[in-house]
C-alpha cells in the first residue's frame, strides 16, 4: 500500500458524494436492498423487484471511467426505468442534457411495433452537491401541465427529481422521514444526523456499516485519489484553455475592433451622403455598404 493511500485512510473517509463510489456501492451485487429502500423513500411506492443494469467493479474501471460521470440505472417492478446521477459541480447543462438522455432511454427500451401506451416510465433522480434552483425546498420534482390550465397534469412517461444537498445540510429535516435518513448518509457531513438515521432505520444501520467497510478498502481509496487527480487535471486544462482563449480573444478583438471602426466610418459617410440626396446605388459604390444596409439607414 502506497504512502498516499495510507494517508488517505487516516485523513479522510471516502464519500458517497463521489459519483463512482456512489455507483460502486449501490450497484454492488447484494446491496440491492439498500438501493430499494432509498428509491422507495423518494418514489413513495412499494418496490417488489429491482434490477441494476450494471455492477461497477472498481478493479476493472478504465482511467476514463474513473474520471467520468457514472449513473445508476435500474428496472423496478413492472419495468419502470430509474436513472440516478450524482453531480458534484454545476456544469450548467443538466436540464437540457436530461431531456436528451430521457428521450434516448425511452427510445432504447421501447419495442418496435408495440402500442405507445406500453412505453415504460423513465424517472431521473439528480443528487446535486450545489443549489440549482432558487426555491427554499431541497427536494423538487417535475410534472407536465398545460400552459393555460396549470391545474391539469398531463400523463407523461418521464419525471425528474432534483435533490440539493447544500440546502438539505442547512435545513432542520425530520429524521423520522426515510428519505431524509438516506440523504444524511449520502451527504455524510453530519454525524449526528447519520446516527439518528441508524437508530430509526435498521437497513441504514446495516448499510452504514457496509459503507464504512467498503470505503476503507484500498480499491475505493485508490479510486477516489484517481478521481481527485482527474478533476485537478481537468481543471488545469480548462483554466489553460480559458487563458489561451482570453489571449486569442484579445488578438481577435483588435482585428474585430478595426473592422468595426472601419464599418462605423462607412456608415457615417453614408448618412452624410443620404442627407445630400445622393442616390443609394452611388452611395453603395462609394462606401462598399450593401444597398439593404443603406436603405436601413434611411
Amino acid at each position: 500500500m502506497t504512502e498516499k493511500i495510507q494517508n488517505k485512510k487516516i485523513n479522510k473517509r471516502p464519500s458517497l458524494k463521489n459519483d463512482i463510489i456512489f455507483k460502486a456501492f449501490f450497484s454492488k451485487a447484494g446491496n440491492e436492498k439498500y438501493l430499494k429502500d432509498f428509491l422507495s423513500s423518494i418514489l413513495r411506492i412499494e418496490i417488489t423487484d429491482i434490477k441494476v443494469l450494471e455492477e461497477v467493479n472498481l478493479e476493472q474501471l478504465s482511467p476514463k471511467e474513473k474520471g467520468g460521470r457514472l449513473d445508476i440505472q435500474a428496472f423496478l417492478n413492472d419495468g419502470m426505468i430509474v436513472n440516478i446521477e450524482m453531480q458534484m459541480k454545476n456544469l450548467k447543462n443538466i436540464e437540457q442534457r436530461n431531456d436528451i438522455y430521457e428521450a434516448k432511454t425511452i427510445s432504447r427500451y421501447f419495442q418496435k411495433g408495440k402500442d405507445y401506451k406500453e412505453a415504460k416510465e423513465v424517472i431521473s433522480i439528480y443528487i446535486l452537491n450545489y443549489n440549482l434552483f432558487g426555491f427554499d425546498e431541497y427536494i423538487l420534482d417535475t410534472v407536465k401541465v398545460l400552459n393555460n390550465h396549470r391545474d391539469y397534469q398531463i400523463n407523461s412517461i418521464s419525471k425528474e427529481y432534483y435533490i440539493q444537498l447544500p440546502k438539505f445540510r442547512k435545513s432542520n429535516p425530520d429524521m423520522n422521514n426515510k428519505l431524509n435518513q438516506w440523504l444524511a448518509v449520502i451527504d455524510g457531513e453530519d454525524r449526528g444526523k447519520i446516527e439518528m438515521a441508524k437508530e430509526k432505520n435498521e437497513i441504514i444501520e446495516e448499510a452504514e456499516l457496509n459503507i464504512s467497510r467498503f470505503s476503507e478498502s484500498e480499491q475505493a481509496i485508490y479510486l477516489e485519489i484517481s478521481r481527485d487527480i482527474w478533476e485537478s487535471d481537468r481543471t488545469t486544462e480548462l483554466n489553460y484553455a480559458k487563458e489561451e482563449g482570453i489571449e486569442q480573444g484579445k488578438r481577435e478583438g483588435k482585428v474585430e475592433g478595426r473592422k468595426e471602426g472601419i464599418k462605423e466610418s462607412k456608415i457615417n459617410i453614408a448618412k452624410k451622403l443620404l442627407s445630400m440626396k445622393m442616390r443609394i446605388e452611388e452611395i453603395s459604390e462609394i462606401t462598399q455598404l450593401t444597398i439593404k444596409e443603406i436603405e436601413e439607414l434611411k
